[in-house]
């Protein structure tokens, strides 16, 4: 682990454009992409700033001492007695910031960081610069990118191993679990990026369901909604299986019909130049058009890396247009309330002719015995 040259570079330089002094990163994505560390995000304050100009600094607890030791830079320790106060003031007065923004992560940082620095004497105004980062990591390079491929071969295999275990009898929750322990044994990160989604009948209904101790039963729609990380990128998949055994639902059908042509449709638009307003338009005019826009109720895709979320979004209005090396998702939904739902989910990447799917899991509907 070290700090990583060129992306400091490059954040400085947007740091410059963006007339912010310094940056301040916190435990998580970022702070793993700048400095190759990885901490925990706790009670205990952990801060990276990157200057404008000049070597970066960290403030981490003493317990974190060694590990930071490999970044190469500057550190300022506190131990559990002392807190953070007097290592955070340091800090601040070497960092010695030339100006009056001090960007942060605005959708990370808490009001126990924002206190300390206000407490250590920070006089530079916190600015939200989330758009700074996202701009440094959307296009990924290769090294990325092979890591990105490895996580959906571990997620596509464990569901594959995870397959017969889709029957009717076995509960949401224990599918859960069973796709979770296929994910570690498949050679996925310890760390899960999120919780399996299983939803099953009129479940599938909620996108964002949580697994229940609802049964699956014959006749079933099933929506799957699982990922894994490899060497800390993720992958991100979806997938609705039908259960054989009972008079499958033609609401269902005819839906998933719609998301299947609609997933088809994202995926052929996407390509350099084009925007993410456009690939959104391709997909949901195939689910409009089969008289179902009113159950797609959210975008087509989102950006994917070191996060589950991350820029760009595949929605309407986002007119970013979009080049090599960014990575996202497909997968247009339609849900029915009282009925179930339908998602395809696929992760794409921006090539220099076009796009490619990394995932290559079947998408028609095959019901399972």
């Amino acid at each position: 682990m070290a700090l990583h040259p060129t992306r400091i570079a490059r954040i400085q330089k947007q740091l410059q454009q963006a007339d912010l002094a310094a940056l301040a990163v916190l435990p998580g994505p970022n702070m793993q992409y700048l400095t190759g560390l990885e901490f925990h995000l706790s009670e205990r304050a952990t801060l990276c700033f990157v200057p404008a100009s000049g070597a970066p600094l960290l403030v981490v607890p003493a317990l974190e001492q060694t590990k930071a030791q490999s970044a190469g830079c500057e550190i300022f320790t506190f131990t559990d007695e002392a807190g953070p106060l007097q290592a955070a003031t340091a800090a601040l007065q070497t960092l010695n910031l030339r100006g009056p923004r001090l960007g942060i992560e605005g959708r990370r940082m808490r009001f126990l960081e924002l206190d300390l620095l206000a407490r250590a004497g920070l006089q530079a105004q916190p600015t939200d610069a989330d758009a700074v980062l996202a701009t440094l990591r959307m296009c990924k390079d290769a090294s990325e990118l092979q890591a990105m491929r490895t996580a959906v071969d571990v997620a596509q295999r464990a569901m594959l191993a995870a397959l017969p275990a889709i029957r009717p009898g076995i509960s949401e929750r224990e599918l859960a679990s069973e796709l979770t322990v296929q994910l570690l044994r498949a050679g996925a990160d310890a760390s899960i990026p999120f919780s399996p989604i299983v939803a099953s009948g009129p479940n599938g209904a909620n996108p964002h369901a949580f697994p229940t101790g609802r049964a699956l039963q014959a006749g079933d729609f099933v929506t799957l909604d699982w990922g894994c990380a490899h060497e800390n990128y993720v992958a991100d998949l979806t997938r609705t299986y039908a259960l054989a055994g009972a008079k499958l639902q033609p609401q269902l059908e005819q839906a998933y019909a719609a998301v299947l042509a609609a997933n088809a449709a994202g995926r052929a638009a996407a390509r350099p130049g084009t925007t993410g307003h456009a690939v959104d338009r391709a997909a949901r005019a195939q689910i409009e058009a089969a008289g179902l826009g009113d159950y797609f109720i959210h975008r087509t895709g989102h950006g994917l890396g070191l996060e589950v979320h991350e820029e760009p979004d595949m929605k309407q209005g986002e007119h970013l247009q979009l080049e090599p090396g960014m990575t996202f998702t497909i997968e247009p939904g339609v849900y029915l309330p009282g009925i179930g739902g339908v998602r395809i989910e696929d992760n794409m990447v921006i090539t220099a002719t076009g796009a490619e799917s990394l995932t290559t899991l079947a998408r028609e509907l095959v019901p399972l015995a």
